[in-house]
């Protein structure tokens, strides 16, 4: 639902033009959720509706109104009191016969005395509805004695359509006769039911109305004035009353901060002297009846109102001594005031709240003074002294280098109290010169402090020489006049290393050298450190097995020649295996080691002249198996 802007002005109805007073009578509906419930039986004649939209000779009391009649009347988000949450109005869709639709009886009013009656009305007809050509609500109010003595009446003449909602103020103003203190009011439609006649009523108002009174400050003749907290001025305030009443008295009055108006005991003459006050909003004015009725509010008119506001000075405060640091920012806070002059030594100066010394030295050291203006022109002054301690200045002294295993001492200068980091290696975290005992390369902090609580702050990069370590790796075995790599590692920062004895090596200075030996053998690997961190050794053995020669015919006649079949050097490997096959396949001799040679049987018979064939697994690692064959001959 789009909002509808509601439009509210002062008819040409007989309102008062002199002063007015507070209002005695005023009546708002009430508040609350839709619907509102019904107003006093003796006070309309109209049926109370809880829909929206009333018919005709209904009325209903409402906060809003969405768009009644095919959306023929105005939409109504809010009653004549804008920004009064849940306010309610009476909604009325008149009778089809002309009548009274609000009559009540208002009491508590004084006699002798001039009152403005005043309600808000609106035509909710849109001006388009009807064919642009709907009945207009025709209001007559009276207001009459209880006795029914007609004492004024106005009527409103036809009040038209409007393109938005808008509300209009009509009422007069009557004298209460001496004695009388109750009136009725009465409203009545004159205008007949039909399309149109639909009206909304708010904010039924009585209030005093009598002669203009003014107010003004006896020396500026203006209205308002504004001082600091903590002037002592005095504001004269003088009232104007130019005639009207037959024996005239006035009361002054105050308003603290918004709150009601009360009387100044004391004050009721028209002028009134007003003495210095604390912070706060005083807002005056002169009220004014006759002699008889002034103890009465309700019978007061009141004049415009001064208002004097007393304005606090900003709230400064500067700290009075600041020790700062050599190199530092140092900032000085003000609060409170809209502009700020800040002045201090070496040419400082600054307009901002909080005001920054950057990177203080001696010369910044001295008062620096501020002065704050509020918005409203109050000023105050504040100072506070810069004292600018010497600079810490951190080092670290020692070696950066050493050996793994190794301690350092370092030395930290500069200050009276020391914070190493981190702590792993270091014999202590809050002496100047702890021992360093790191197992790998490290950075170390350290944070200096002076007397002062002034830091700073050094660091050094130790770095730790490994000790040279040798790995001459496992033990090798080979065949005489077969090769074999050794596999050597070393490590350790900046290592040299070598072979001894380099006999049989391709390179001694190579990790990964080639053996050629004929013989069993003992390698040292040798690492160097060359950052004077020592040296290390480690050794590899190498066993050399001999070349196997098989014969490929014995003669195992029992001549003592070649009676048996003699594998030269087989006895020096550790586990052989041997396996003797005739022509068909089939073993006829084996022997696992070869300590007792074959002589050409088989289960203890002696076998055939013939060809045998032999295979030879000498069991060491990479040496393929050997096969061949052998002849007996007899």
């Amino acid at each position: 639902m789009a909002l509808t802007m509601m439009l509210s002005y002062l008819s040409g109805a007989q309102l008062c033009t002199g002063s007015l007073g507070d209002p005695v009578v005023h009546i708002t509906f009430g508040r609350g959720s839709n619907p509102g419930g019904p107003l006093a039986a003796a006070v309309t004649t109209y049926n109370f509706s809880l829909n929206d939209c009333p018919n005709d000779g209904q009325y209903t009391m409402r906060n809003s109104s969405l768009g009644c009649f095919s959306s023929t009347w105005h939409v109504l988000n809010e009653d004549h009191t804008s920004g009064d949450a849940e306010g309610y109005f009476m909604l009325v869709n008149a009778s089809f016969n002309p009548g009274d639709f609000y009559v009540d009886t208002v009491r508590g009013l004084c006699s002798n005395t001039t009152y403005e009656f005043a309600a808000w009305v609106m035509n909710v007809l849109k001006n388009s509805a009807c064919g642009s050509n709907g009945i207009d609500p025709n209001l007559t109010f009276k207001i009459e004695t209880t006795a029914g003595a007609v004492l004024a009446t106005y009527n409103s003449g036809n009040i038209p359509e409007d393109a938005s909602p808008t509300w209009k103020q009509y009422g007069l103003f009557f004298q209460t006769p001496a004695g009388v203190t109750s009136v009725v009011v009465r409203i009545t439609n004159n205008a007949p039911g039909g399309c149109g006649n639909d009206l909304a009523l708010d904010d039924i108002t009585f209030r005093p109305c009598g002669p203009q009174v003014s107010a003004s400050l006896s020396i500026s003749g203006n209205t308002t004035a504004n001082v600091c907290q903590g002037d002592n001025t005095s504001f004269l305030l003088k009232g104007n009353y130019p005639g009207g009443y037959n024996d005239p008295a006035f009361q002054w009055q105050v308003s603290v901060n918004n709150a009601a108006f009360s009387d100044i005991a004391g004050a009721n003459g028209n002028e009134y002297l007003r003495m210095p006050t604390g912070v706060g909003s005083y807002r005056y004015r002169l009220t004014a009846a006759e002699s008889e009725n002034l103890p009465s509010a309700n019978c007061r008119v009141a004049s415009n109102i001064i208002t004097i506001d007393v304005n606090p000075i900003p709230v400064v405060q500067v700290t009075d001594l600041i020790e700062a640091c050599y190199g530092t920012d140092v900032v000085f806070t003000a609060s409170g005031a809209a502009t700020y002059e800040w002045t201090g030594p070496n040419g400082f100066s600054s307009t901002a709240a909080q005001a920054t010394v950057t990177s203080v030295e001696a010369a910044d050291a001295g008062v620096y003074k501020v002065k704050a203006v509020s918005d409203k022109g109050c000023v105050v002054e504040d100072q506070g002294t810069l004292v600018v301690r010497p600079p810490v200045d951190a080092a670290i002294t020692g070696t950066d280098h050493f050996c793994e295993g190794t301690s350092v001492l370092l030395e930290a200068s500069g200050g009276t109290q020391y914070a190493w980091s981190p702590s792993a290696g270091l014999s202590s975290t809050t002496i100047s010169n702890p021992l360093a005992s790191p197992v790998d390369t490290i950075t170390y902090k350290v944070v200096v402090q002076n007397q002062f609580g002034c830091k700073d702050s050094a660091q050094i990069t130790l770095n730790v020489w490994n000790k040279p370590t040798a790995n001459a790796g496992t033990d090798k075995i080979t065949r005489e006049g077969v090769p074999v790599i050794l596999n050597g590692s070393v490590s350790g920062t900046d290592v040299t290393w070598h072979w001894t004895p380099s006999l049989g090596l391709s390179d001694a200075s190579s990790l990964a050298p080639s053996a050629l030996l004929s013989s069993d053998r003992i390698y040292t690997l040798t690492a160097v450190s060359n950052k004077g961190c020592g040296t290390h050794s480690d050794e590899v053995f190498v066993k050399v097995y001999k070349q196997v020669v098989i014969p490929n015919a014995f003669s195992p006649n029992g001549d003592g020649t070649h009676d048996t079949w003699k594998i030269q050097a087989i006895e020096t490997y550790p586990d052989p295996e041997v396996t003797v096959f005739n022509r068909y396949g089939q073993p006829v001799f084996k022997s696992k080691g070869y300590s007792r040679p074959w002589d050409g049987t088989f289960r203890g018979t002696p076998l055939p002249v013939d060809t045998y064939y032999y295979i030879i697994d000498l069991k060491l690692p990479n040496e393929p198996v050997l096969n061949g064959w052998v002849v007996i001959i007899r």
